[in-house]
C-alpha cells in the first residue's frame, strides 16, 4: 500500500525527470522528508547531496564533500559551475539545501536570491548528463515573488496510518526481545495508531517512548492525551473534552441521535476493510439553546474519536495572508488527524462577511471558499458539525447536498423531550429525579429551551442548600421556572422565520411527541 510520502515522492521523481529546476519542500520534518527525497533523486537517475550552513556540501551518508560551500552564494556557485561543465566531470545532481530560505528574504538576501533566480532559469537548458536541481526544504510555504514563476512548492504530509503503524514497530522492536510482547498494545493496535495519527513522525515516536517509559507499554489514552498538548501548540484548533455519558446525556433530538447511533460502525476496522465511507458531516441549525453544541460534544464521547473546535473567526490576523495561512494549517491538521469531530459554532457568524459585503479586504470570502473547497474534496475521516442560529445570513453554496450528508433543524422540546432535557440534568448533577413531579415541570416549561430547562436545576439546588441542605423539590424547580423569561416569548418572530424555512428543507431532528402531559397549572398556591 502506497502511503501518502510515497505519493509525494513518486511526484518529485516524476518532476525532476520532467527537469523542473526549483522545488520548494514546505514541512517541519526535515529528516523524514530528506529520507523520501533522496529516494525520488535517485529513481529519477540523479545523485543527491545536502547542503546547509553548518557542514557545507555533504553526501547522503553524512561525509562531508566540500565545508568551503557552507555560504550559500558559493554553494549555488558550486551547483552553476557543474551544470555548465566547467567542473570537468558530467555528473546529474539533486541539491538538497537545508538553511537557505532565510537567506533570500530581505535586503541582504536579494544577491543570494538574484544567484538562485539565474540557476533555476539555466539548468532547464544544460546538456542530460550535466542535469542539475536544487530542493530548498523550508518551515514555510512563504517563497519570494521573484522566485514563484520558478518554483514548485509542495506541501509535505503528515504521516498517514500506515507510517504511524511503522512508527508503533519500530518503537516496540527497540525494546529487548523480552519485553516486546508486554508493551505491544495487544487489541488496541487500531486505536494506538489512530491516537497519534495528525502528530509528526517524531513527535509520534516521542508520544510512543513516553508512554513505554511511564507505564512499560504502548497506552491509546496516554498517547491522545500527548497529542492534544501537540495541538494547542500550533494555536489553530482548539480540543475540547467529549461530553461524558455521551449521546444518553442529551434530552430528546431521538431522530439525529438514532441517525448518530447508526454512523458509529462506518469507524469499525471490519467498515475500513469493507470501504464503507466515513460520514462528512450535518448542519444543525435552529433555536438557540436547544442541544445543538451538546450534541457536537456527545458526538466525539459516542463514538470515541476526538472533538476538535474550529474557530474560524479567531483564525482572522491583522497581517496580510497570516489569516489564510491559519486556516490551510488548521484544515491541515484536521486532515492529517484522521478520525474526529470537528466542531464549527455559529458558522454563520464566522462567514456573515463573505455574504454581506465585509470591509474585511476579502477575508471573509476566502475563507469561506477554503472552506467549500475543503468540505467537498477532502478525503480524510473528520465529520463536521456545524452549527447555526440565523439560516438568512448562510451562503447556499454551504448548504447544498455534499457538504453535509444531513441538514437538521433542531426546535424547541416537546412535552417528552422537556421530560427527557429534565432527566438528563437531574443526571448530570447526581440528583434522583424520583420525588419530583416531572410532568408538573415539563407542563410548566412549556415554550423553554433545552438550555432553560437544565438550568433549572442548579437553581432549585442552591435553593434547597441554602434551606438546611436537603433535596430538591418541585416546588424549588417550579420556582426557578418563573424567573426565566424564556427566549421563545423574547425571540418569537425569529423562531416561526426558522420554522418557515426548515419545512421541506431540514429533517427534523425531533420525533413528533406521541402523549400529551397532564395539564398543571403553574400557581404559587401550587407549590405549598
Amino acid at each position: 500500500m502506497t502511503t501518502r510520502s510515497q505519493a509525494i515522492a513518486n511526484d518529485v521523481a516524476a518532476l525532476l525527470r520532467a527537469r523542473n529546476p526549483l522545488l520548494w519542500i514546505v514541512t517541519r520534518e526535515e529528516s523524514r522528508a530528506e529520507r523520501y527525497l533522496v529516494e525520488a533523486a535517485v529513481a529519477a537517475g540523479y545523485v543527491p547531496r545536502m547542503w546547509d550552513v553548518a557542514q557545507g556540501i555533504s553526501n547522503i551518508s553524512g561525509q562531508i564533500e566540500n565545508a568551503d560551500r557552507a555560504d550559500p552564494d558559493s554553494a549555488l556557485e558550486e551547483i552553476r559551475t557543474r551544470a555548465t561543465g566547467e567542473r570537468g566531470v558530467a555528473s546529474r545532481g539533486v541539491w538538497i539545501m537545508r538553511d537557505l530560505s532565510p537567506w533570500l528574504s530581505g535586503p541582504s538576501g536579494v544577491a543570494t536570491q538574484r544567484r538562485l533566480r539565474n540557476l533555476a532559469r539555466l539548468l532547464p537548458g544544460v546538456p542530460l548528463d550535466r542535469a542539475q536541481a536544487v530542493i530548498v526544504i523550508s518551515a514555510g510555504g512563504d517563497i519570494p515573488p521573484e522566485l514563484a514563476g520558478h518554483a514548485t512548492v509542495i506541501n509535505w504530509p503528515l504521516p498517514d496510518r500506515q507510517e504511524i503503524a511503522d512508527v508503533l514497530d519500530a518503537a516496540v522492536k527497540s525494546l529487548p526481545a523480552d519485553m516486546q510482547e508486554k508493551a505491544a498494545p495487544n487489541g488496541s493496535r487500531d486505536a494506538a495508531i489512530d491516537a497519534a495519527v495528525g502528530l509528526s513522525g517524531e513527535e509520534a515516536a516521542a508520544c510512543y517512548a513516553r508512554s513505554l517509559v511511564q507505564l512499560r507499554k504502548i497506552d491509546p489514552q496516554t498517547v491522545s492525551n500527548e497529542k492534544r498538548r501537540v495541538i494547542a501548540r500550533e494555536r489553530v484548533l482548539e480540543w475540547y473534552d467529549p461530553l461524558p455519558g455521551g449521546l444518553d446525556m442529551v434530552g430528546g433530538l431521538e431522530n439525529l441521535k438514532t441517525w448518530l447511533n447508526a454512523r458509529t460502525i462506518a469507524y469499525s476496522p471490519k467498515a475500513r476493510e469493507y470501504g464503507l465511507p466515513s460520514p462528512k458531516g450535518v448542519m444543525l441549525v435552529g433555536v438557540p439553546g436547544c442541544g445543538k453544541t451538546l450534541t457536537a460534544k456527545a458526538v466525539s464521547t459516542a463514538w470515541r474519536i476526538p472533538l476538535l473546535r474550529l474557530d474560524l473567526g479567531a483564525l482572522k490576523s491583522k497581517y496580510v495572508g497570516e489569516s489564510e495561512g491559519n486556516l490551510r494549517k488548521a484544515l491541515g491538521v484536521i486532515e492529517a488527524i484522521g478520525r474526529c469531530v470537528v466542531w464549527i459554532d455559529e458558522i454563520e457568524k464566522s462567514l456573515q462577511g463573505a455574504t454581506s459585503g465585509s470591509a474585511d479586504g476579502g477575508v471573509s470570502a476566502d475563507a469561506l471558499g477554503a472552506v467549500l473547497s475543503w468540505m467537498q474534496e477532502r478525503q480524510g475521516e473528520a465529520f463536521v458539525i456545524a452549527t447555526a442560529n440565523d439560516v438568512s445570513a448562510l451562503p447556499p453554496e454551504l448548504m447544498r447536498k455534499g457538504r453535509f450528508d444531513e441538514i437538521w433543524f433542531v426546535d424547541l422540546p416537546n412535552e417528552e423531550e422537556r421530560l427527557s432535557v429534565l432527566s438528563a440534568s437531574m443526571r448530570s448533577h447526581k440528583r434522583d429525579a424520583t420525588g419530583l413531579d416531572s410532568l408538573a415541570i415539563a407542563n410548566a416549561t412549556e415554550g423553554f429551551t433545552g438550555s432553560e430547562i437544565a438550568a433549572l436545576i442548579p437553581d432549585a439546588m442552591f435553593a434547597a442548600f441554602a434551606d438546611g441542605g436537603r433535596e430538591i423539590t418541585t416546588a424549588d424547580v417550579l420556582t426557578a421556572a418563573l424567573t426565566v423569561a424564556p427566549l421563545s416569548r423574547m425571540a418569537d418572530g425569529k423562531i416561526d422565520k426558522l420554522r418557515a424555512w426548515a419545512t421541506g428543507r431540514a429533517r427534523p431532528a425531533s420525533k413528533p411527541s406521541e402523549k400529551a402531559v397532564r395539564p398543571t397549572p403553574l400557581r404559587v398556591l401550587d407549590m405549598a
